[in-house]
């Protein structure tokens, strides 16, 4: 054989191998892409996503559309040919497989992780946007986990709003982990709590509850720490009560970054005129009780997925800002918020049409 036809033809099998190896090769890598972007103010799958019942509401206009991030389950491993394809698409970003699924994860746990997520970011939007109306809110701390096989198992219970520890009264989650850890192991804390059934009972009967308990723990050494910390095995929350009924219907999603949006859905449902001036203006971005927003992943993609939409605005997270600014869509504009007040004082602006007055997204902020 020539040597020239050799050298193909070994050159030929070698790029063979290469593709091969390139194809059934898994590599650590996941996917992540632009995703579904919502209007709060509509519908989805024929049913509105906001919904309010016993309170006045208005027509909106326009579009505040909440977005999201496709991602490759926990499961699937990309070879890396993917790989490649999806560092060169800039529609695209290959990330680490552990920055998705941390731990090794699986994505049974990843979904119930976002689902709670979500429903707690659900909670917090309505929190946010009636202080924001200075509609009043009631709120209380509650039991939100009983870990199995620690003393609070079969005492305590999903649910329990927790009165007082030791006679003093609790007003924020964080004050019953420094109440019980004002112990040693082995020492017992008395819990003072209104049970799950009876503040459910007294919820639906629109009344104060009227049954208390008092719940005797004898407290465990905590496994993780070397200082001999004492605890009863509970996570504690915190629950609302509002003056009229709101739903959120959306499926299939799941994580924290829709809080924004969705409470200024509710601010504008819940106020006349429209917020947007019908523009379209999408965001993203979680938010806690006080109206506070936070940063969020994958924000490349929502810019793209928002842009695809047809948005002209979208609200970013301040500390989301430096990386989002990096590759701006053409014709979108990226407006910082860093709460609730921002976000409507910007879109007051839009509506207006005073853009110059509104506080965009640089690579340094």
């Amino acid at each position: 054989m020539p040597r020239r036809t050799a050298t193909m033809l070994a050159s030929t099998l070698m790029l063979i191998a290469l593709l091969c190896a390139g194809v059934f090769i898994p590599v650590p890598y996941s996917e992540m892409s632009p995703g579904p972007t919502v209007n709060t103010l509509g519908e989805h799958d024929g049913e509105p996503v906001l919904q309010i019942s016993g309170r006045k509401t208005y027509a909106t206009t326009g579009h505040l559309n909440m977005t999201t991030v496709r991602v490759t389950s926990a499961d699937y491993k990309m070879n890396l040919v993917e790989a490649v394809y999806g560092w060169l698409a800039h529609d695209n970003k290959v990330v680490p497989h552990d920055t998705l699924y941390p731990d090794g994860k699986t994505e049974e746990q990843s979904t119930q992780e976002n689902a709670e997520e979500f429903s707690q970011s659900q909670e917090s939007a309505k929190v946010a946007a009636l202080k924001a109306l200075d509609i009043p809110v009631q709120s209380w701390v509650i039991v939100s986990t009983v870990v199995k096989g620690t003393p609070a198992e079969g005492k305590l219970h999903a649910g329990d709003v927790i009165k007082a520890v030791d006679g003093t009264a609790v007003k924020e989650p964080s004050d019953v982990a420094e109440l019980v850890t004002k112990h040693k192991p082995g020492q017992d804390v008395v819990f003072t709590i209104v049970p799950a059934k009876e503040q459910a009972a007294a919820e639906k009967e629109r009344r104060t509850p009227t049954k208390t308990e008092k719940i005797t723990i004898r407290t465990a050494q905590s496994d993780d720490s070397s200082e001999k910390r004492a605890i009863v095995g509970i996570s504690a929350g915190t629950d609302h009560t509002f003056p009229f009924t709101i739903d959120i219907k959306l499926a299939d999603v799941g994580g924290p970054s829709a809080g924004l949006m969705f409470s200024l859905g509710l601010y504008d449902k819940l106020t006349p005129g429209s917020l947007t001036g019908g523009k379209f203006v999408a965001g993203t971005g979680t938010i806690d009780d006080d109206g506070k927003v936070g940063p969020i992943g994958g924000i490349e993609m929502k810019t793209i997925a928002a842009r695809d939409k047809g948005a002209q605005y979208f609200l970013t997270p301040a500390d989301n800002c430096a990386t989002a600014a990096r590759d701006v869509p053409d014709g979108l504009t990226l407006v910082k918020v860093d709460t609730i007040d921002d976000a409507l004082g910007a879109l007051k602006d839009i509506r207006s049409g005073a853009t110059a007055d509104l506080p965009k997204c640089t690579t340094k902020s």
